[in-house]
């Protein structure tokens, strides 16, 4: 039987910390995670709230409009900023924190698209620039077309970190195959986790 269950942006950061965890949350057997766990994922809630809305007056205020535009419209939307944007692409699929459109550099020339990351933490990991690469993955196969940077706002002085994509989609897209692999393993259990 062939499980339907997509690689979500969740799944895969799930995956970066334990194939195990990975395993489980993708059969609803996570359970309850320890109160560090918790702990991390509220203050990285809060986080990605408050800088979200900093980050869309910023633009709003100085630079154009602010939209929330559905994934087929992501080329054609007159926008600057999208927050909180869901893309899907085959089996792939994200919730990317904002995606930041640049407007075309030339005549004849597509836009560029941004995907923004937002978490609490001073200090980055890989695992954080694996996760931003995994949302360029998902967003370029939504566009037909490469996504070459992504951004990672991050810390007390929300400092922003410009990620090279093309060096780290390999290992992403490695990786979002072997979580394939691992769901596809699986028998149907219902609802699938995001």
């Amino acid at each position: 039987m062939v499980n339907p269950m997509n690689v979500t942006s969740a799944l895969f950061e799930a995956f970066l910390k334990c194939p195990t965890k990975c395993y489980l949350r993708s059969t609803g057997q996570a359970g309850g995670e320890n109160a560090y766990a918790e702990w991390v994922r509220a203050q990285n809630d809060a986080y990605r709230s408050k800088t979200a809305k900093r980050v869309i007056e910023a633009v709003a205020d100085t630079e154009g409009p602010v939209d929330s535009p559905a994934a087929k419209d992501l080329k054609t939307s007159a926008w600057r900023l999208a927050a909180d944007l869901h893309v899907q692409a085959g089996t792939i699929e994200s919730r990317i924190h904002a995606v930041e459109r640049l407007p075309p550099p030339g005549r004849c020339k597509p836009a560029q698209f941004i995907p923004i990351r937002f978490t609490f933490f001073n200090k980055l990991t890989k695992d954080d620039r694996l996760s931003v690469a995994f949302d360029a993955l998902v967003l370029s196969e939504v566009l037909g077309r490469d996504v070459s940077l992504g951004k990672i706002i991050h810390g007390d002085n929300h400092a922003s970190l410009k990620v090279k994509i093309p060096t780290l989609l390999p290992k992403a897209r490695k990786i979002s195959e072997k979580i394939s692999a691992l769901l596809a393993s699986l028998p149907f259990h219902g609802e699938r986790f995001r």
